[in-house]
């Protein structure tokens, strides 16, 4: 009994620390695209009212553990009856982000800033009327940002388990996903309450606290429009290397073109380290602006013939 015991006890041992080796080894594969989580996050859930600014982001995070719940046994499933399936399902993620930055590029270049103070206090009235709908959409646009970059982090997570144990993988899936839920929206609400943290420092007696909160005050605004821009190329970044990867002759134009940009004199090594990047970012702005276009003319003939 007691043999039998200390036999059971060495093998949960042994699978536990397999499960922390490759949990960690996932998380190092995962980091890039947990930069780009963290970015999209905060730049989603921002523009918000700061009383409301914990709520949406709790209510994103919610969304975000619901969509793992679904994501992590859903790829176990499909890696065992088919696994076939995951590159174009990633696809499909892929170019739906493009298709969102471009969106939101475009929205930028077309929207009309108030030019006089009646024009002003019109669209502040109307944000006022539509503050409720903002938030849910900013709400519901975050968790679907988020299912795509979650799928993105379990498939590479589960690639770095592919020749482990079942519940190995199952043990690493979960361990992944919880950490990394926490850790993004731990951070994305830390980083939308910057300011609120600076306005109580510049409220307190000691001059070096008033000192870090008008600083905080100041950096906050900066930072969220450094994470707004940060985020929208994210989504390029994201959506154009997950077409790379999965297109084959892409995958490889990028890996010769860093062959050859190595092979540059002095800075070489230099421009062969972006050259993915830009590539991604290309490939991920052509693609969001094809589709872009597919949606537009697709709408259009929906509403002539619903019109007709």
């Amino acid at each position: 009994m007691a043999s039998g015991l200390l036999l059971l006890l060495d093998d949960i041992a042994t699978i536990l620390d397999d499960v922390a080796v490759m949990s960690k080894m996932a998380a190092k594969k995962t980091a890039g695209v947990l930069g780009d989580d963290l970015a999209l996050n905060a730049q989603q859930v921002s523009g918000v009212r700061s009383d409301r600014e914990l709520s949406v982001v709790w209510s994103v995070a919610k969304g975000s553990f619901v969509n793992k719940l679904i994501l992590v046994p859903l790829a176990l499933l499909i890696s065992v009856i088919a696994a076939w399936l995951i590159n174009p399902l990633l696809m499909i993620g892929g170019l739906f982000l493009c298709y969102e930055g471009v969106e939101k590029v475009v929205h930028m270049l077309h929207h009309k800033k108030a030019q006089t103070v009646e024009e002003a206090s019109e669209s502040l009235q109307q944000l006022e009327i539509d503050l409720d709908k903002f938030e849910k959409e900013k709400i519901k646009g975050a968790v679907r940002t988020d299912f795509i970059l979650s799928a993105e982090i379990v498939v590479i997570s589960l690639g770095t388990v592919a020749a482990a144990t079942f519940m190995t993988k199952v043990s690493v899936l979960c361990v992944i996903a919880i950490a990394m839920t926490v850790g993004v929206y731990g951070l994305v609400a830390m980083i939308v309450k910057i300011d609120d943290l600076g306005l109580y420092l510049t409220e307190q007696a000691s001059e070096l606290k008033k000192m870090i909160g008008r600083g905080l005050l100041a950096f906050a605004p900066i930072l969220m429009k450094t994470l707004s821009f940060v985020g929208t190329v994210a989504m390029f970044l994201v959506g154009g290397g997950i077409i790379s990867h999965t297109v084959p002759w892409l995958h490889h134009f990028t890996e010769e073109t860093v062959v050859q940009a190595e092979h540059i004199p002095t800075v070489g090594s230099i421009i062969g380290a972006v050259t993915p990047t830009l590539i991604n970012f290309g490939i991920g702005l052509v693609a969001g602006a094809i589709v872009l276009i597919i949606v537009t003319l697709l709408q259009k003939l929906w509403s002539k013939k619903a019109s007709a």
